[in-house]
């Protein structure tokens, strides 16, 4: 069977032909963020067509479309609450979505949840029945699978880990809330915490390599290879913040594998080993339960589109 996934982002949406975990064919296109949400849902519509030409897929081939969307989503309903960058306030997108396609079968979730659902499914979850993504990005976004199915709460309006508490009082999340995980733990927190080292030591190898090449997600590792005792300093704590809700995750769900995607995911082992070393460490019973793997997400930019496609998979 084929499905399309959808995979909308502030800038920009893609859509994928998926058989099987495998993307046939994918196109992107840019999005009108700021245009009423059946003006946004339209252009979505006109992709899909896009798409479907392209590929000679007919669209009685379609057995259903999933989509997934940053913010707050009802999936039951298909439902978008609420959308950051995306004017998509309380918009009944599968329906919407149903009469601008003509297929019936429908399906939506938060964004991290289908990349959650790809990773585990056809990437490096490796199939698991329980596992937890963490997307290190611009913020810090979370997907949790239990006994096979998405874990997201009342009405979908769960499953939000980056921001769960680990300071209290501590710094202003992007939510404006203090001391949340996404504060510490993002790859804007990092870029912050290199930023602040680097002022506290002008001299050190981190600061005249910023000054020279700038800061961005890459930066703390590369000097930290290089031995700068600073970068050294800062990516050790960055790893502890990391670790320390990766820890209550563990506590919680007790996952077979924790995936660890976004844009930090790619230092690979550099990241990957120690928080590894961490969780091991911390975890409650680790010396009597089974171990969890952590591993770096491989689909890339690919698993929101394969995760939404997989929506249509679950028996509703």
């Amino acid at each position: 069977m084929k499905y399309l996934g959808i995979d909308i982002g502030g800038m920009s949406v893609k859509c994928g032909v998926v058989e099987d975990g495998v993307i046939l064919h994918k196109k992107a296109a840019t999005i009108r963020p700021r245009e009423q949400d059946r003006v946004i849902l339209a252009d979505i519509a006109a992709l899909i067509s896009d798409t479907l030409n392209e590929c000679g897929t007919d669209r009685d081939e379609i057995a259903g479309i999933g989509v997934g969307c940053p913010g707050s989503v009802d999936d039951e309903r298909g439902y978008v609450r609420y959308c950051c960058n995306v004017n998509l306030v309380n918009t009944p997108l599968a329906e919407i979505l149903r009469e601008l396609t003509g297929i019936k079968d429908i399906r939506v979730s938060n964004d991290a949840n289908c990349a959650a659902l790809g990773e585990t499914l056809y990437g490096a979850g490796n199939g698991a029945k329980n596992s937890v993504l963490i997307t290190l990005g611009t913020g810090v976004g979370t997907g949790i699978i239990v006994d096979g199915r998405l874990l997201t709460g009342n009405r979908s309006a769960g499953a939000e880990g980056g921001h769960i508490t680990i300071a209290m009082d501590g710094e202003v999340c992007g939510c404006e809330k203090r001391g949340h995980y996404e504060a510490y733990a993002s790859a804007t927190a990092l870029m912050k915490q290199v930023r602040a080292a680097c002022e506290k030591y002008p001299s050190s190898g981190l600061a005249k390599y910023a000054e020279q090449n700038g800061i961005d997600g890459k930066t703390v590792f590369i000097c930290a290879k290089n031995g700068d005792k600073v970068a050294i300093e800062t990516l050790n704590r960055y790893i502890e913040y990391v670790g320390c809700g990766l820890v209550t995750f563990a506590n919680i769900f007790y996952p077979e594998v924790i995936i660890i995607g976004g844009g930090v995911s790619n230092a690979g082992d550099a990241l990957i080993k120690p928080l590894e070393k961490y969780v091991s460490e911390n975890v409650f019973g680790a010396q009597y339960n089974p171990k969890i793997r952590l591993v770096a997400a491989t689909l890339k930019n690919d698993a929101g589109i394969i995760g939404a496609a997989a929506l249509c998979l679950d028996e509703r």
